[in-house]
């Protein structure tokens, strides 16, 4: 058997291999060459950094063979992926293109609902509508903005995109909560009960706003929100929204400007609020609600002469013709009191002091009800009083002995009129007698009128009555009787 020896000759035989035979291999500086001899000469190659062989993914490369082994990598499961630039900038082309898509796609299928009813049949619109919304609900916030300032001037854009875009964010939201027409009362208040304040200003400033959509908004009291309301000449106010603001704005004393303001504020409204209101408010009340009563006065005058014949037997009757009669002064109240006069009860007073007995009687005497003329003469503001004085033709210099008689500070520190009493001379000086007297006696009648046992309990209870169970004037009474400690 023919014996073979190890050669060191092979080696240099598969380096003359095809795949080999550009690069010759060179041992690591620490291993001692050996003379390797080729079959045919071959030029010296220039010596390179030796190049370990390739390893297993198990058995990492150990430069020395005489140190221990180094522990063995653990085996991944999948060989790691390499990502290149050339793979990023892919990716963010696709994801480029695949944006481009949707905004495309979003813009004709908005181009489609924007065309004209005579070339577009309704059902093919809100097909389109359904897809968009389908489209909508991952959009990015760019893309839905841009839908929404497209159809918002749409008289005929689909109303379901329209809702959802208007709870969207406010970005988006503002561009129809604002200017589309398309929303109807139903869809607005709807919208108003799920959204943010900042939805429902949006709502507030819309050109045309219906008093159902005002009171929706209303219910929420939001001090901006109803401010911007008030202030909008487009909007209309149910009788509840006002009633709901007026009730609030004794602590919110803000809302009490841009109240006066509206057309929509009834006197039973502006004289309610006269009470809590700021000087210059009071000022605008009186002069909006201080009236004559010439047509009423001249269309019942005759039945005043059948009612006292009847003998004033209706309550109902009595107070009516009370309020509409021109004659101010009590004179069966003067003749009964013990003063002989309104003057000389006034007089008693400056010196003494107001008392319950003569607050009693200067209202009796006056032609009001003492609760009336108590709420009248605790005013801290003051301006009642020229009120009180003005009606029943009291003179000038009466307005200041009441107000010695309250105790009321008549100088200031340089001995000049005080800021308030000057303040409420002035409003006995702005208005006449018949203006006066309306103001006093829808006072006295709003008051009053209504005072009955279940009202009063509604006042101690700190419930206000419904208009349609006890009528306006219990409202009043329940307003201006009822928290007296917060004014």
């Amino acid at each position: 058997m023919q014996t073979h020896n190890a050669s060191p000759r092979m080696p240099a035989q598969k380096i003359q291999q095809p795949a080999r035979a550009a690069v010759p291999l060179t041992p690591p500086p620490h291993v001692q060459p050996t003379q390797t001899a080729v079959s045919a000469p071959v030029p010296p190659a220039p010596r390179q950094p030796y190049a370990p062989p390739a390893q297993s993914a198990s058995v990492p490369y150990n430069p020395n063979p005489q140190a221990p082994p180094m522990p063995a990598a653990p085996v991944a499961r999948h060989a790691p992926i390499e990502t290149t630039a050339l793979d990023v900038l892919r990716a963010t082309a696709d994801e480029d293109s695949a944006a481009d898509i949707r905004r495309s796609l979003a813009k004709r299928l908005s181009d489609v609902i924007c065309i004209p009813s005579s070339q577009l049949a309704p059902q093919e619109r809100h097909m389109a509508g359904d897809v968009l919304v389908e489209l909508l609900r991952d959009a990015d916030i760019d893309l839905r903005e841009s839908v929404a300032k497209r159809l918002v001037m749409l008289n005929e854009a689909p109303r379901t995109i329209l809702v959802i875009l208007a709870k969207d964010d406010i970005r988006v939201a503002r561009h129809v909560l604002e200017k589309s027409k398309s929303l109807t009362d139903s869809d607005l208040i709807q919208i108003i009960k799920k959204v943010s304040s900042e939805h429902r200003l949006m709502i507030a400033q819309r050109r045309v706003i219906s008093d159902a959509v005002s009171d929706a908004i209303a219910q929420f009291l939001e001090e901006d929100v109803v401010i911007t309301l008030l202030k909008n000449k487009g909007a209309s106010f149910s009788e509840t929204a006002l009633q709901r603001i007026l009730t609030v704005s004794r602590q919110n004393k803000v809302f009490i400007k841009w109240l006066v303001k509206r057309e929509e504020l009834r006197p039973s409204h502006g004289l309610t609020m006269f009470w809590w209101a700021g000087a210059d408010d009071r000022k605008k009340i009186l002069n909006r609600f201080g009236v004559t009563r010439n047509v009423l006065q001249d269309s019942c005058q005759d039945l005043y002469p059948r009612a006292a014949k009847d003998g004033w037997s209706d309550a109902g009757v009595r107070k009516a013709l009370q309020f509409i009669e021109r004659r101010q002064r009590n004179r069966a109240a003067i003749d009964r009191s013990e003063y002989g006069s309104l003057e000389a009860a006034i007089d008693l007073a400056e010196k003494d002091g107001i008392s319950r007995n003569l607050t009693e009687e200067i209202s009796y005497m006056a032609g009001v009800k003492p609760a009336t003329g108590a709420q009248i003469l605790t005013d801290r503001g003051g301006e009642g009083l020229a009120i009180l004085c003005k009606a029943p033709g009291l003179k000038r210099q009466h307005v200041e002995k009441i107000w010695r008689a309250l105790r009321r500070p008549v100088l200031d520190v340089d001995g000049n009129m005080h800021e308030d009493l000057a303040r409420v001379m002035r409003t006995y000086d702005s208005i006449s007698t018949d203006k006066a007297q309306t103001v006093l006696r829808y006072w006295n009648w709003s008051l009053t009128s209504s005072l009955n046992a279940e009202v009063l309990r509604h006042i101690r209870d700190g419930v206000i009555p419904k208009e349609e169970d006890f009528g306006a004037a219990a409202i009043t009474a329940a307003l201006v009787f009822g928290n007296r400690n917060t004014t």
